[in-house]
């Protein structure tokens, strides 16, 4: 597509469109790159405030185990049983004190007594029947009792939170260890739901030693997080392969203090996926309701522009076809109106100009060709008068009354000439052709110069084929070759040589009509064959050229010149060997014909 070439209308739909599609293109990437930014950070938010929660419920959760051992420890009854070292009295001293304990913290805790080894004495609440029969991180953390020792455990492929409190009696040599209540939660997938359904919807993971121990996703998600989380980079996001999260890592600390598995907190992005995709959908819809809307304003608004410009176009259209009286209306008083009027005010000066011009010329043409007239009648009515004054009062002899008929014939016929040659400026149709021998004609126009030519100086010289026959006007075709003889004597008067020429090149003939003189002046040289054009003659119309190149043209070819100054003329005439004859063509009458 040629964008040069559309409509104006065009043009301003396509830029309309287009400056709309960039426009809309960088706002809804700008507005989607502040949705992103602004829901990572409040992605970001929620997970720092997830966090929180979550070190909220986790801290309330470790302090109410941390108070319901020191209660239990504290009490007289469970340190007598506990001091018995029964584990019989042990176990039903610690079942009677754990049943006082609130019922959501037996259905989600666990109790367990051990000895001061470690070994278990009574298991009671939650998972108290899988609880392990040995807790080797009783003695682990037994250099900082007699304060409570709490943290994250890994044992038998289950994680647990711990609080260790120790129950001591006095042995009389002082205080003695003799037995650990082990209190704490098991970290599994309810634990991780009800942090989810307490922390406003967050995800956690929790891991240990590359496994998945808790999570609130499918295992597949879980899975898959691991393995990013493990291979991500400082501040990146992570992917479940199905959705994008924002994390937030802590570390699980045991007893001892060191990191034995990490919680990870996460955030999806699909919600705010979700809002830039509903966000892109409204854009693409305003943009193309824009567009539409847009596209219809513009098509509005611009007929109001293209459609005076259109007339424009086409009244300019009808001035180049020389339709000056052409003009068009005008419709608003704006820049387009004031154009409009200046344009009917520019067509009416041209009119008036031209009709001022047509009128100028023709009272000079009128004058030019009755000047001309008067001019070329003068000789030939003078010496008629004078024949006929003398025939009149004087008596002359046989002799001289014919040569003076003769000159009175001479004068008569050269008026008729000059007659024939006005009408056939007007006359518009051609005579009916004859097979002619171009020399003869070419011959016959010679004689009637080669007196004058004699007086000159001047050799004719014809070096034309007999053979060559064509089509022709004979009579007109005469005067076409007499013309070219009789310009080319006015330009040689010191003497010279014409020669005639021709050749024949497939269907046509061409005629080359040579001479010494002076050349054809370059500045009338394009205008020559145009009516009333002279150059150096005394006398003449100025029709001798334009009337042949119509008589050649008649004849279906053409005359042309090629000359340089001081080199001579060249005067070519195509001429065709057959020509068809049209209805057009009509009988040439005695009285067009030249006489004699």
């Amino acid at each position: 597509m040629n964008f040069r070439r559309l409509s104006l209308l065009w043009k301003i739909w396509l830029s309309t469109s287009v400056a709309l599609t960039a426009l809309f293109a960088v706002t809804g990437w700008v507005v989607q790159r502040h949705v992103l930014e602004t829901s990572a950070r409040n992605l970001e938010e929620e997970v720092q405030a997830g966090f929180q929660a979550y070190a909220s419920l986790w801290r309330a959760r470790a302090e109410m185990l941390r108070s319901v051992a020191s209660i239990i420890s504290s009490l007289p009854n469970v340190r007598a049983a506990f001091g018995t070292h029964d584990q019989a009295t042990m176990r039903d001293a610690a079942q009677e004190v754990w049943a006082r304990v609130s019922e959501d913290l037996r259905e989600t805790a666990f109790f367990v007594v051990t000895d001061p080894e470690g070994n278990t004495i009574a298991s009671l609440g939650e998972g108290a029947s899988a609880a392990p029969r040995s807790w080797p991180v009783v003695p682990d953390a037994r250099s900082r009792f007699p304060e409570q020792v709490s943290g994250f455990f890994l044992e038998d492929n289950e994680l647990v939170q711990l609080v260790l409190t120790p129950v001591y009696v006095d042995s009389g040599r002082g205080p003695a260890l003799i037995s650990v209540l082990v209190t704490g939660y098991a970290v599994n997938h309810p634990v991780a739901q009800r942090l989810k359904a307490a922390t406003g919807g967050s995800e956690f993971v929790f891991l240990s030693q590359g496994r998945v121990f808790a999570s609130t996703l499918n295992d597949r998600a879980s899975q898959e997080l691991a393995k990013a989380v493990a291979a991500r980079a400082p501040g990146s996001r992570v992917s479940d392969g199905v959705y994008e999260y924002m994390p937030l890592r802590r570390d699980l600390i045991d007893v001892h203090g060191k990191p034995i598995g990490a919680l990870y907190i996460l955030r999806s992005f699909e919600g705010a996926g979700q809002r830039v995709a509903a966000l892109r959908r409204d854009v693409i819809l305003i943009w193309l309701l824009a567009v539409v809307a847009g596209l219809a304003l513009t098509h509005l608004f611009a007929r109001k522009i293209v459609e005076p410009v259109k007339k424009l176009d086409e009244a300019a259209a009808e001035v180049a076809r020389e339709n000056y009286s052409h003009r068009i209306g005008v419709e608003s008083e704006d820049e387009l109106g004031r154009l409009a009027a200046t344009f009917n005010k520019m067509c009416q000066s041209l009119e008036s100009a031209r009709q001022e011009l047509i009128r100028r010329e023709r009272i000079s043409t009128i004058g030019r060709l009755a000047g001309s007239i008067v001019h070329d009648l003068r000789n030939p009515l003078a010496a008629i008068y004078g024949g006929a004054e003398m025939l009149v009062d004087t008596e002359l002899s046989p002799p001289h009354v014919k040569r003076v008929a003769g000159s009175v014939y001479k004068a008569s016929r050269r008026i008729q000439e000059l007659l024939q040659d006005l009408v056939n400026v007007t006359r518009g149709k051609s005579g009916r052709a004859e097979m002619c021998v171009l020399r003869e004609v070419i011959a016959d126009a010679a004689d009637q110069v080669r007196a004058v030519a004699e007086r000159q100086a001047v050799s004719v010289a014809i070096n034309l084929p007999g053979e060559l026959e064509l089509p022709l006007e004979r009579g007109r075709m005469e005067r076409v070759f007499l013309n070219l003889f009789s310009n080319a004597l006015e330009a040689m008067p010191g003497g010279g040589t014409i020669t005639v020429s021709a050749s024949r090149n497939g269907e046509v003939a061409l005629v080359e009509v040579r001479d010494t003189g002076p050349g054809i002046s370059p500045q009338i040289r394009d205008q020559l064959f145009q009516p009333f054009v002279t150059f150096g003659k005394k006398n003449g119309l100025g029709l001798g050229l334009a009337l042949s190149r119509q008589t050649v043209l008649d004849q279906g070819g053409d005359l042309w010149v090629e000359s340089e100054p001081g080199r001579g003329a060249r005067f070519l005439i195509r001429l065709p060997l057959v020509r068809e004859t049209t209805n057009e063509e009509v009988e040439v009458t005695d009285s067009e014909r030249k006489p004699g």
